[in-house]
Order: C-alpha cells, then sequence, then structure tokens
C-alpha cells in the first residue's frame, strides 16, 4: 500500500472517530433544541398539542418560507414583561452559585482525604463516594423529607442532646434546598477532583518543603493550583444541573423557593402553555451553554500560549 493511500486512510479513520460524537450531539441535543425552539415561536392554542405551529415543513417550501416572515418572538418579549420569569432565573443561578460552592467546601476535604489515603483503601473510598447512585435520586430526596421536618430524626436527635428546646424549622425553606442539592450532587465534584488530585506528582511537595515551605502554603501554592482542573470540572457538573433542579426545591423548598425548573413546570403541565414553557428552556439553555462555549475558548487559548 503506498504512503499516500495509507495517509488516506488514516485521515478517514480519524474523520469517522470525530463524526461519531458529532453525530450523537445532532441527533440528541441539536435536533431536540430545534424542535423546542420551533414551538417556541409558536401560538398557545387549546389543541392537541396545544399550540399553533408558526410555520410547518409538511405545507410545503413556500409556506415554510412565508412562514419565516411571521416569526414572532412574542413569547420571549413576554418573559421580559413577567417579572416571574426574571426572578426564577436569577434566584436559580443564585442558589445553583451557593449551593456549588459549598459543595466545594465539603467536597475538596473529602477528595484531598482519598487522594492523600493509602492506595488500598482508595478503591473502597470511591465505592462509598459512588455508594447513594445506587439508590433512586427520588427516594433519597424524600428521605431527607424524614431528616429534615419538624418530627424528623435531626429535631428529635437535637433535642434529645439539649442543644435545642423546639423543633427548627428546615423543611419547606431555602436551607433544605440547599441541604438537598449539596448531598445529591456532592459525589459530581469530589470524583473528578479526586481524580485530579490523585495525579498530582508527590515529589513537588517534598521540594517545596526541603526548600522550608510551610506546608499549608505548599498546599496553596501547588496542590490548589495544580487541582484547578477538577475543580472546574466538578463545578460545572454540579451548578449546570443544580440551575434547572425541579424535584429538590418542589419537595424539600416551600412556597416561597422560586427556581426556573418549578416555573417551568408549571407553565408546561400546569398552564399547558408549552410556546411560554418552551422559550423559558431556550433562555436556560442559553445561559448554560453561553458561559461554558466562553470557558472552554479561553481554556483553548491559554493552553495554546503555553505550548
Amino acid at each position: 500500500m503506498s504512503k499516500a493511500a495509507s495517509k488516506s486512510k488514516r485521515g478517514l479513520g480519524g474523520w469517522g472517530l470525530i463524526a461519531v460524537p458529532y453525530f450523537w450531539l445532532l441527533i440528541f441535543f441539536l435536533a431536540p433544541f430545534l424542535i423546542v425552539f420551533k414551538i417556541s415561536l409558536s401560538q398557545v392554542a387549546i389543541a392537541i398539542p396545544p399550540y399553533f405551529p408558526t410555520f410547518d415543513l409538511a405545507e410545503g417550501w413556500q409556506a415554510f418560507r412565508e412562514g419565516l416572515g411571521e416569526l414572532s418572538l412574542e413569547n420571549y418579549v413576554w418573559l421580559t414583561e413577567d417579572a416571574l420569569y426574571w426572578k426564577s432565573y436569577v434566584s436559580s443561578v443564585y442558589i445553583a452559585a451557593v449551593s456549588t460552592f459549598i459543595t466545594l467546601l465539603i467536597g475538596y476535604p473529602i477528595a484531598y482525604g482519598m487522594a492523600r489515603s493509602p492506595e488500598a483503601w482508595r478503591p473502597t473510598l470511591l465505592m462509598l463516594v459512588i455508594l447513594p447512585f445506587w439508590t433512586s435520586f427520588l427516594i433519597r430526596v424524600y428521605a431527607w423529607i424524614g431528616i429534615l421536618k419538624n418530627e424528623g430524626l435531626l429535631n428529635q436527635f437535637l433535642m434529645m442532646l439539649g442543644l435545642i428546646d423546639e423543633p427548627l424549622v428546615i423543611l419547606n425553606t431555602n436551607v433544605a434546598v440547599y441541604i438537598g442539592i449539596v448531598y445529591s450532587y456532592l459525589p459530581f465534584l469530589v470524583l473528578p477532583l479526586y481524580a485530579s488530585l490523585e495525579k498530582l506528582d508527590g515529589s513537588l511537595l517534598e521540594a517545596a518543603e526541603d526548600l522550608g515551605c510551610p506546608p499549608w502554603k505548599a498546599f496553596w501554592k501547588i496542590t490548589v493550583p495544580l487541582s484547578l482542573p477538577g475543580v472546574i470540572a466538578g463545578c460545572f457538573l454540579v451548578f449546570i444541573p443544580a440551575v434547572g433542579e425541579f424535584v429538590i426545591p418542589d419537595l424539600l423548598g416551600g412556597s416561597e423557593t422560586l427556581m426556573i425548573g418549578k416555573t417551568l413546570w408549571v407553565e408546561f403541565f400546569n398552564n399547558r402553555d408549552w410556546p411560554v414553557s418552551s422559550a423559558v428552556a431556550v433562555i436556560l439553555l442559553l445561559i448554560l451553554v453561553i458561559p461554558i462555549v466562553l470557558f472552554q475558548n479561553q481554556q483553548q487559548k491559554m493552553a495554546e500560549k503555553n505550548q
């Protein structure tokens, strides 16, 4: 086989490997997004499905072109006029950010302890982190209701110790939502962070110690910067699903807990306003995707500069 044919074959193989994930994203991400975006440009109706399509490919290309000229962003304008929606976005981002920060404060020592433990213990510790995934997510959230309610296990334990005289009101508050999110998504932060810390070269810390660097300073100067990729990956894995979380605020939060997931559920299932709920979902996706794309581009530029 000639060199040109060999290079051509390798090139086709490379393109084939690249095409698989792009095809996957096309089928399971871009196509559903376009469907939702199309519904968001429609008008609500008492019908099945409950909307009038702005344009329909089944009517032919002429009708499609005419429909494009009549596109309306009315549903998106409505989201800016009703304070409920932008307050839901702001509240969701705030709750997700605070939850991610708390998860990082708890998860970093856990991941650091796992990475510093003897190698024989690490598989067991890793299994303990993954163990909650063996139980249904919904059941685990329901379990927190039994723990946090006024007559729940937590209040009974605190009253038994004499730390409180009357039950604490935790359930149906934002505090319960924070507890539920941190507990549910803690493994998503610990696992990538542990992967980064485990790869850390211990000789760097030994060299810093030999040069007279205190342990706490070596931690901040060496361990933390080298673990940043795991920190960033873990924070994204917690923050992104937490923004659109519905189950936790619905079961553990109260009537004043405002998150976009609950708002989206009400619009879609209670009000049956598919166009508005689709517009809410599109904006939520843009809020999450755009910062990630910008961050990846910035990371790529930094990597190219360091080469």
